[in-house]
């Protein structure tokens, strides 16, 4: 196969908008039908940037479609009793449709006693094990808001996945492992042949060159080289990270998973970062709360 003369982004941005323009013609039919909008409430512990901020995406992205949306914030010593405290009420609001506990929560705090204390019909995170269970089993119910958004993302550009060798790099349970079975789902987008690779699989490299669909969730900056591209490849760079660059006026870049300038020139299609599949992760936790209006 030869180097493609250029190539395309999968741009999230454009396809977020698309997507959210649907949700909004949604959501005001699910107005009409029951007298309020969908609700989605975020719970927010402490003042971690990084949350702050997709938090703010999430409620803006919220007020662009029509939805109403709560932020509920605690501080970072709120004790675990307390938030499973906060969880159980918004479990039991019958005015919110769904809402999420944002990510990392501190120390102190055991982040899988909240998940499971999440109700599975308001877990529009698609964190809770009944609704991966589901997930497993091809019933409906909430996708995880990652995996779904680069589904989404590969369905918008046409991108063919049928029959195609998809190698996901990276096992956590919130990307890698749910991303793996998606792509191996008798649907489209879907189809593939899946091989999920990890930090310890070894020649690793030697994997990643056969993947005809390389998604990479390995939480390590520019850790995909051109050398480990197959040419022609379609990339899903997962990754976000902010590594300090001397010669930038800020100080520091946003760069992902793979190292972009380096691996862009030989694939057919792949996500910038930023801009790429950051936009259709909170554009998947709208649909999964137009659902649960729904």
């Amino acid at each position: 196969m030869t180097t493609p003369a250029t190539y395309r982004e999968l741009n999230g941005v454009d396809c977020g908008k698309a997507v959210r323009a649907r949700i909004a013609e949604a959501a005001a039919q699910v107005k009409s039908k029951r007298g309020h909008v969908p609700h989605l409430a975020a719970v927010l512990v402490g003042d971690d940037p990084a949350s702050q901020t997709y938090v703010g995406s999430k409620v803006k992205a919220c007020e662009e479609v029509g939805f109403r949306s709560t932020l509920v914030r605690r501080p970072a010593d709120i004790s675990e009793a307390a938030l499973l405290e906060l969880v159980d009420q918004l479990n039991n609001d019958p005015a919110v449709d769904g809402f999420i506990v944002q990510l990392p929560l501190p120390k102190h705090i055991n982040e899988e006693r909240v998940t499971l204390a999440i109700a599975p019909g308001k877990d529009v995170d698609g964190f809770h094990p009944q609704n991966l269970g589901r997930m497993m089993l091809g019933l409906p119910g909430y996708l995880p808001a990652t995996p779904n958004g680069i589904v989404e993302l590969l369905k918008h550009y046409q991108v063919p996945t049928e029959g195609k060798h998809c190698v996901v790099v990276g096992r956590s349970n919130i990307v890698g492992t749910p991303m793996a079975i998606l792509m191996s789902r008798n649907t489209s987008p879907g189809n593939c042949t899946v091989t999920l690779a990890h930090s310890r699989t070894k020649d690793l490299p030697a994997i990643t060159r056969q993947a005809d669909i390389l998604i990479v969730a390995i939480g390590k900056p520019n850790f995909i080289t051109a050398g480990m591209v197959k040419p022609g490849a379609v990339v899903v760079d997962v990754g976000i990270h902010r590594v300090d660059d001397a010669t930038r006026k800020k100080g520091y870049c946003i760069c992902g998973d793979v190292d972009f300038d380096a691996v862009a020139p030989a694939c057919a299609w792949i996500t910038p970062v930023p801009g790429g599949v950051g936009p259709m992760t909170v554009t998947s936790l709208l649909l999964n709360t137009l659902k649960a209006a729904s």
